[in-house]
């Protein structure tokens, strides 16, 4: 193993686990991301430490918890401190050419500056990414970001003449955030965002160990596949899980957005009719998965030629890692998004390592977070990282997992152990506390908060959230 093998990072935002054909996918073909899992480690049971994109990838970033960073929250002003340890400054300090390619998302969206009409200066937000640590910066951060904003993808796009397009179909109210990209695929963000970082890797010239982050913005909402790739998902092979009964219990976090209740809170409520979710059509919920899928089969390409880049620049001396910051209900339980999620579908996000000098594939049932992620990549180098709230994966496994993981954000925190999971959602008149069982349950229909049989098991729980509180926050 060399002493700096070149690190790639490579993550989607909101990718569901099973969307993989090596998760079990059977709608669409993954090759590329197969095969990497067949060279390396895939887990099984890896979770995101927040349902939302921004402290999800800010304890990535850092092996920080939400409440140990500071970023907790996609609306407030808790931007990622560019004091703090993270990755691109450890990176750095350590010799390393630190590059991102995609998408950032390390402080808000002012989503209130937002024009149908045009895209804002965007400046400030690059500057701010790259004191982080960035040597090198190539941002499209986010697939909606980039029509609000002049990012460095919406300047090309717009130099090829499809930024005006895009951004109609963007703000468009009528397709209800689906439809199929108006532009060639090679304008698609995740296609930019594949190209610049294949490119990138096979023109690295520096004697530097290069340390690169590749973020696709997609499969993430809206969902705007190209439509060359629809015949990539074979949709008889397709199955949305849902019980319309699940939610006649008021006690779960999202009844009210199903049944359009004021209190609603999550992604796709805006676009449902009625602002109930229970109200989108059959007919929509199979254009948004075939786009969805779609969107999915066109990375999986991208990391292909990423793949084939790294091994044509640095053979197998690389350390690779794949994984999403939190998954996509996509219809199931009726609802779309993320917010205020602690389902299996959001929670438990896919995660794939190479290690330096490949090897035969394995898979793990290990419970694994992604404040592990960077830990894993601070002792390729011998490096100290006592001050993260994860540890190197292959330590967690060496400990038979994690006993509890994790998920928090603004008003939420939910703790597993990896069959019970308890959940709680504090937000002005949104109060609700689920507990669910995912060996008598795995589909998560039912709340058993109230069973006196599980009474125990919710007391235990409760503790885990107060020592994990008290640990770091207390001490």
């Amino acid at each position: 193993m060399p002493d700096a093998p070149p690190i790639i990072l490579i993550t989607c935002d909101e990718l569901r686990a099973d969307a993989l054909s090596c998760y079990g996918s059977r709608v669409i073909d993954t090759p590329h991301l197969d095969a990497l899992a067949a060279g390396g480690a895939r887990y099984d049971r890896a979770y995101c430490n927040s349902p939302w994109c921004l402290p999800s990838r800010c304890s990535l970033a850092t092996g920080l918890f939400p409440h140990r960073n500071g970023a907790y929250s996609n609306f407030r002003d808790v931007p990622l401190n560019a004091d703090l340890p993270n990755v691109y400054s450890l990176l750095r300090g350590a010799g390393y050419h630190t590059a991102h390619i995609g998408k950032c998302h390390y402080a808000p969206v002012p989503y209130s500056r937002t024009r149908p009409d045009q895209s804002l200066p965007y400046d400030d937000f690059h500057a701010y990414y790259r004191g982080l640590g960035i040597d090198h910066l190539a941002l499209q951060d986010d697939k909606q970001v980039s029509v609000w904003f002049m990012d460095d993808y919406a300047r090309e796009l717009e130099d090829a003449g499809h930024l005006s397009a895009y951004r109609d179909a963007t703000w468009n109210r009528d397709n209800a955030k689906v439809f199929p990209f108006p532009g060639p695929a090679e304008w698609h963000p995740d296609s930019w965002v594949g190209r610049k970082s294949a490119a990138y890797i096979r023109d690295y010239a520096s004697d530097q160990p290069l340390f690169l982050w590749v973020s696709f913005s997609g499969p993430h909402y809206p969902f705007d596949a190209p439509a060359v790739y629809y015949d990539r998902v074979d949709m008889s092979a397709d199955a949305r899980r849902h019980d319309p009964a699940e939610f006649d219990d008021p006690s779960r976090i999202h009844s009210a957005a199903y049944h359009g209740g004021p209190t609603g809170a999550i992604d796709g409520l805006a676009q449902a009719p009625g602002r109930a979710t229970k109200n989108f059509s059959e007919h929509y919920w199979r254009d948004l998965r075939r786009n969805y899928f779609a969107n999915v089969a066109q990375i999986d390409d991208m990391i292909g030629q990423i793949l084939s880049a790294v091994e044509a620049r640095f053979g197998l001396e690389p350390l690779v890692i794949f994984t999403a910051d939190h998954g996509e209900m996509l219809g199931n339980h009726g609802l779309w998004g993320k917010n205020n999620c602690a389902y299996e579908d959001v929670w438990n996000v896919p995660l794939i390592v190479r290690e330096p000098g490949g090897g035969t594939g394995r898979t793990s049932d290990a419970l694994v977070m992604l404040v592990d992620v960077l830990p894993t990549c601070l002792a390729a180098l011998s490096l100290d990282h006592s001050f993260c709230d994860g540890l190197p994966l292959r330590q967690r496994e060496s400990l038979g997992g994690a006993e509890f993981v994790f998920a928090e954000g603004e008003g939420f925190l939910a703790v597993s152990d990896g069959r019970y999971k308890l959940a709680r959602v504090a937000q002005g008149e949104r109060q609700h506390t689920e507990l669910i069982d995912q060996e008598d349950d795995p589909y998560e229909f039912v709340n058993r908060i109230d069973d006196r049989d599980h009474q125990k098991i919710l007391t235990r729980l409760q503790a885990q959230v107060a020592d994990l509180l008290m640990d770091t926050v207390l001490r």
